[in-house]
């Protein structure tokens, strides 16, 4: 897979397949997970919580999608996972978007 169009943008981004294997990370994910070491190619379970595993297992067998906020170390981050399919729609796995929300970030409701 080409993942060139995700090197460099302004988010983290993480791809693994259905078996849980990091396929990629581009250069914001590294730079989080440095502390680990260089973990394509590693379980993406090993790395997270029973809780996690649990709605990582549901997003695969069901297709959906999980978003929530997190701070850490005085960020408030973004982040949105959800299913990628392969070319006969199959669920293939999952891509995660982790990115910095603004402290000022506007709120717009819109109708």
């Amino acid at each position: 897979m080409d993942f060139n169009w995700a090197e460099d943008i302004d988010c983290a981004v993480t791809i693994c397949d259905a078996n849980c294997k990091i396929l990629y990370m581009n250069r914001r994910s590294r730079e989080t997970f440095a502390r680990h070491g260089d973990i394509i190619g590693h379980d993406l379970m090993k790395y997270h919580p029973q809780h996690a595993q649990a709605k990582i297992r549901e997003m695969l067998a069901q297709g959906t999608s999980n978003s929530y906020t997190i701070e850490k170390n005085g960020l408030r981050k973004l982040i949105h996972q959800t299913p990628w399919r392969d070319d006969n729609g199959r669920i293939a796995g999952l891509v995660e978007f982790s990115i910095i929300l603004p402290s000022d970030m506007p709120h717009y409701v819109r109708s």
